[in-house]
């Protein structure tokens, strides 16, 4: 199952962002979304868990928690 992760800090990489949500559940893969000129990150992302069960969970314990001072919105 596929979870959108809204206003990411610019700082959040694709490790930084597996981390987050690793301990949820087993993650297939993760991706954050960046400019393809300057490779910048837009601050958006995506974490796909391997059941939804993980997924679920993680919506419900990470949407709106604070990160580097933005929150999030999963």
């Amino acid at each position: 199952m596929k979870v959108y992760v809204g206003n990411l800090p610019f700082t959040v990489d694709l490790e930084k962002l597996k981390e987050l949500f690793s301990s949820f559940g087993e993650i297939e893969e993760a991706v954050v979304i960046t400019d393809k000129f300057s490779g910048r990150s837009k601050g958006f992302g995506f974490v796909t868990f391997k059941d939804e069960e993980s997924a679920k969970k993680a919506i419900a314990e990470m949407n709106d928690k604070e990160v580097e001072g933005r929150n999030l919105k999963v």
